[in-house]
C-alpha cells in the first residue's frame, strides 16, 4: 500500500515536469485565447486554415503602401533622405548657417576673402551649427530617421508573394482586379506572418509621423509618398492586431509552438552626428582644395621663375603618373614626385652647371679672409653634388629591374588577395616616400646655406672695402660676366627653389 502510495505521488510530479503533458496544456490554452479573440475571423484552429479575411486584410494594406514600395526602393543608402531629416529640425538661422557651409558657398567666399579670414568664418558658421544640436535635437532628428526606415522595411514587405497565396490570378499593383480571397492551410503563410511581424511592430502610430513624411515629401521633391491620413488608418488598424496578439496567437497554433515570441526589427541609426561630421568634412575638403589651388598656383610661379616653365619632367619613374597604379589601388603613391622631379631638374640644369662654375670660380680662386665660411659653403655645395648622383640612382630603384620597382610590381599584383603582400607594398612605398623626403630636406637645408653664402658674398662684393674676399678684381677678369649679376642671379634661384621645395617639405604651412 506504501508502494502505492508512492508511485502515484511520483507520477503526480513527473506529469507536471513533463514538457509534452505542458506543451498539450499550452497549446489547448492556445485554442481559447484564439476562440476569445477580436480578430478570430482570421483563422480556424481545428482544421488549421488561415481565412480570406485576412488576405483581405493585406490586400487593403497594400493597396495603400504600394505607391511607396517603388518610392522608397534604396531610400536607407541615400544621404539626401539624411539631410531632409536633419532639414526639418533646422530654423532659418541655421539653414542660412548650413548654406554658408557648402562648398559652393565657400568657393564663393574664397574669391574675395583670404584664406586665414575664411577658416574663420567658416568656423564661426560651423560652430552656430553644431551647438544647436543637443540631446533633444539629435534625438529628434534620429527618431525620424528611424521612423522613414521602418516605414521603408514595411513597404518592402512582399505584400504580392504573400496575397497571390490567397488568390493566385492577383497581378502586382493590379488595384482593378476584384481579388477573391481562399481560405489557406496555415503552414503556407506562417513564414511570412513571423517576417510581417518583425518590421510591423517598429510602425508604431504614437510617433510624430507628420515630421517623418514631411521629411519624405522634400525627398521626393514635394510629391506625397503616402498621406498621413492613409498612412494613419493603416498604423491604427496595425495597432489593433497588435494589442489584440492574433497574429502571434496563429503562428504559435499553427507550429505547434505556445512559446515562440516575435522579434520586432527596430532600426537604430544615429544621422545626427554623421550629419555634422559630414558638414566637418565637407568644409575641411573645399578649404583643402582652396588652399592646395592656391599653393599650386604659387608653387607655378615659382617653378617658372626658376626653370622658365613648369612643365619639367626629370624623373622617369618616381613621377606621379607612375605611382597611379598604387593609389587607384588605395596605397599613398608616390607621395613626393613632384618635388623630386623639380630638384631633380634644379640639381642637374643649374647646379652641375652654372653654379657650379661660378663656386668653382669664388671657391677655388677666391682668397677668403675667413676660411670657416669657405669651407662651411665649400662642404654644403659638395654635399649637393652628391645628391644629385643618389637622386638619379633613387630614381632607377624604381624601374621594372630596379630593386624597389621589381619588389612593387611583383608585390602590387597579388595584393588584392594577399593582404601579406598587400603590407609589402605599403611598407615598400612608406620607405622610399621616406627616402625621397629625406633627400628633399637635406637639399633644402645645403641650398639654403650656399644661398647665404652667396648673399654674404654680394654684400662683401658692393662694399667700398671687402671684407670677406681680397681678390675680387682678379675674379672679375675671370669671370665670363659681371659676377654681381651672377651671384645675384645665383642667389635669386635657390631663394625661390627653397621656397618651393618648402612647400612640399612642410605641404599646408607655406599655403
Amino acid at each position: 500500500m506504501a508502494a502505492g502510495f508512492f508511485d502515484k505521488l511520483f507520477s503526480l510530479f513527473g506529469n507536471a515536469k513533463d514538457p509534452e503533458s505542458e506543451k498539450k496544456h499550452q497549446l489547448k490554452k492556445l485554442l481559447r485565447e484564439l476562440s476569445g479573440n477580436k480578430y478570430a475571423r482570421f483563422y480556424k484552429p481545428k482544421s488549421g486554415e488561415i481565412q480570406g479575411v485576412l488576405g483581405k486584410f493585406f490586400f487593403d494594406v497594400y493597396k495603400i503602401i504600394s505607391p511607396a514600395q517603388v518610392f522608397l526602393q534604396n531610400a536607407d543608402k541615400s544621404a539626401q533622405l539624411k539631410q531632409a531629416v536633419v532639414g526639418i529640425f533646422l530654423d532659418k538661422n541655421l539653414r542660412e548657417a548650413e548654406q554658408r557651409l557648402t562648398s559652393e558657398a565657400i568657393e564663393e567666399q574664397a574669391k574675395t576673402v583670404p584664406v586665414k579670414d575664411l577658416g574663420k568664418y567658416l568656423n564661426e558658421n560651423f560652430a552656430a551649427l553644431s551647438s544647436a544640436f543637443d540631446a533633444d535635437r539629435t534625438a529628434a532628428i534620429d527618431r525620424c530617421y528611424n521612423l522613414i526606415l521602418s516605414l521603408a522595411h514595411f513597404a518592402a514587405f512582399d505584400f504580392f508573394f504573400l496575397l497571390k497565396k490567397f488568390d493566385s490570378n492577383i497581378t502586382e499593383r493590379n488595384f482593378s482586379y476584384q481579388p477573391r480571397f481562399a481560405n489557406i492551410r496555415g503552414e503556407y503563410l506562417t513564414e511570412e506572418l513571423k517576417d510581417f511581424l518583425e518590421i510591423s511592430f517598429a510602425v508604431d502610430p504614437d510617433q510624430d509621423w507628420k515630421n517623418a513624411l514631411q521629411a519624405l515629401k522634400i525627398y521626393k521633391g514635394g510629391v506625397d509618398i503616402i498621406t498621413f491620413e492613409q498612412w494613419r488608418k493603416i498604423l491604427l488598424l496595425l495597432k489593433d492586431i497588435r494589442k489584440s496578439g492574433i497574429l502571434e496567437l496563429m503562428v504559435r497554433h499553427i507550429d505547434k509552438k505556445p512559446d515562440w515570441i516575435s522579434k520586432p526589427i527596430l532600426p537604430d541609426e544615429h544621422i545626427a552626428e554623421a550629419y555634422l561630421e559630414a558638414r566637418r568634412l565637407e568644409v575641411k575638403e573645399a578649404v583643402d582644395k582652396i588652399v592646395n589651388a592656391k599653393r599650386n598656383a604659387q608653387i607655378d610661379v615659382l617653378a617658372k621663375t626658376v626653370f622658365g616653365s613648369a612643365g619639367i619632367e626629370r624623373t622617369r619613374y618616381y613621377t606621379e603618373k607612375t605611382g597611379e597604379i598604387y593609389v587607384k589601388k588605395n596605397f599613398t603613391g608616390f607621395i613626393y614626385a613632384a618635388a623630386v622631379n623639380y630638384l631633380k631638374a634644379f640639381l642637374l640644369d643649374h647646379l652641375k652647371k652654372e653654379f657650379r662654375e661660378l663656386c668653382d670660380l669664388l671657391l677655388i680662386r677666391g682668397q677668403w679672409t675667413t676660411p670657416q665660411l669657405s669651407q662651411q659653403t665649400s662642404e654644403n655645395f659638395h654635399r649637393l653634388m652628391e645628391l644629385s648622383d643618389t637622386l638619379i640612382a633613387f630614381d632607377e630603384t624604381l624601374s621594372d629591374t630596379g630593386e624597389n620597382g621589381s619588389r612593387l610590381k611583383a608585390a602590387i599584383v597579388k595584393a588584392d588577395r594577399d593582404k601579406g603582400q598587400a603590407r609589402y607594398v605599403t611598407i615598400i612605398l612608406k620607405t622610399v616616400n621616406e627616402e625621397a623626403l629625406d633627400m628633399i630636406n637635406r637639399s633644402t637645408a645645403a641650398l639654403i646655406v650656399v644661398g647665404q653664402s652667396l648673399k654674404t658674398l654680394l654684400e662683401d662684393l658692393q662694399k667700398p672695402s671687402h671684407d670677406l674676399l681680397m681678390n675680387w678684381k682678379e675674379l672679375e677678369v675671370l669671370s665670363e660676366a659681371p659676377l654681381a649679376q651672377r651671384i645675384s642671379g645665383a642667389y635669386k634661384q635657390i631663394y625661390y627653389f627653397v621656397r618651393m621645395m618648402q612647400f612640399y617639405a612642410k605641404p599646408g604651412e607655406q599655403a
